[in-house]
């Protein structure tokens, strides 16, 4: 169910629907727009009477929610969410460059990667401290070292981090680093983490797993959002199909479709959802132009002797190319591509 309220609403009138909620054993959650005031309300809500809000003072709207995911649901906040970061915003008109290399290899690296990045105008860097791989043997990320590189990176040239959180364990020692916490196709349903991930500030990137539907990932964002955490971003990063010749299969029709559905903002991480990088600036502009809000794409300035997910990299000069090209596309889309210079 969801209440809408006048945005004026007084203190007293908000906190008196609140308590009527509470009082049938359901929580409910403020949910603030630019015209009005939503109040989502989970758990037992069939006991709950649609009239005895209407009577209430500021509310103007009392709705049964159809979707099984309640808080994400565009039935539950119509405008998008805009989440800001570092002094930058993400979502609406805003299109969204993430870019670095899979992991932290050395602080070198680090920043022989993010010098170029930075002078293009990329402020969101991602790289990897912590690695869940699918073998045991290969390399698992340099860990807390790796997390005390991108610290650096951060203090000395202001980027903006994006790095994975793998397991609970871990989670608030990335937390403490991470602008933006991203939480990988293979923990999407780790609803643990999804829960504690939801009682952090920080907003979290949470990748498409990959055999999940798109009400899979709805269902997985609504874990986080009902712990109090509405800064969700959700990201298609290609899922597995019977296709071989690609690393995944690249869903781009999930991008208008998730769109409809929730007001969260929608990524798209081409590098990952078809892994071969001369191909990757082809699918970032399809991306784009179904209406992503952002972009992850893997850099990297040896992807030769990158220690993982080379093969998907691009090198800073091709990264420049495509980033060209894509601002010639946004006008065209109605999007402004965030570069700061």
């Amino acid at each position: 169910m969801v209440i809408i309220m006048k945005l004026e609403a007084s203190e007293k009138d908000v906190e008196k629907v609140k308590e009527r909620i509470e009082l049938h054993g359901c929580k409910p959650y403020l949910i603030y727009g630019t015209q009005k005031l939503a109040i989502g309300v989970t758990g037992p809500t069939t006991q709950l009477d649609e009239e005895d809000f209407l009577i209430m003072d500021s509310v103007q709207e009392a709705l049964r929610v159809s979707k099984k995911y309640k808080l994400v649901s565009r039935e539950v906040k119509s405008e998008d969410t805009i989440i800001e970061t570092g002094g930058q915003k993400i979502g609406g008109e805003n299109l969204t460059i993430i870019a670095g290399p899979c992991s932290v290899e050395s602080r070198q690296q680090l920043f022989d990667i993010a010098g170029p990045l930075k002078e293009m105008g990329i402020r969101f860097f991602r790289a990897g401290a912590y690695k869940p791989r699918s073998s045991p043997y290969v390399f698992q990320g340099l860990k807390s070292k790796g997390l005390e590189y991108l610290s650096d990176l951060k203090k000395e040239l202001g980027m903006i981090i994006v790095t994975e959180a793998k397991d609970t364990e871990t989670l608030n020692d990335v937390a403490a680093v991470s602008d933006i916490i991203q939480i990988g196709a293979r923990n999407m349903q780790n609803f643990s983490l999804l829960e504690r991930a939801g009682d952090l500030k920080n907003p979290i990137l949470l990748k498409r797993g990959l055999a999940a539907s798109i009400e899979d990932l709805l269902m997985s964002a609504e874990y986080i959002v009902s712990q109090g955490n509405f800064n969700v971003i959700l990201c298609e990063r290609g899922i597995r199909t019977f296709e071989t010749y690609t690393r995944n299969t690249l869903d781009l029709n999930a991008v208008p479709v998730i769109k409809e559905l929730t007001h969260l903002p929608v990524f798209v991480d081409p590098s990952h959802g078809i892994g071969i990088w001369d191909k990757v600036p082809a699918m970032s502009m399809g991306a784009v132009a179904c209406g992503a809000d952002g972009l992850i794409i893997e850099v990297h300035h040896k992807p030769a002797e990158a220690l993982s997910d080379g093969y998907q990299s691009l090198t800073p000069k091709n990264f420049k190319k495509m980033l060209a090209k894509i601002e010639q596309l946004c006008p065209i889309v109605d999007k402004k591509i965030q570069l700061v210079k």
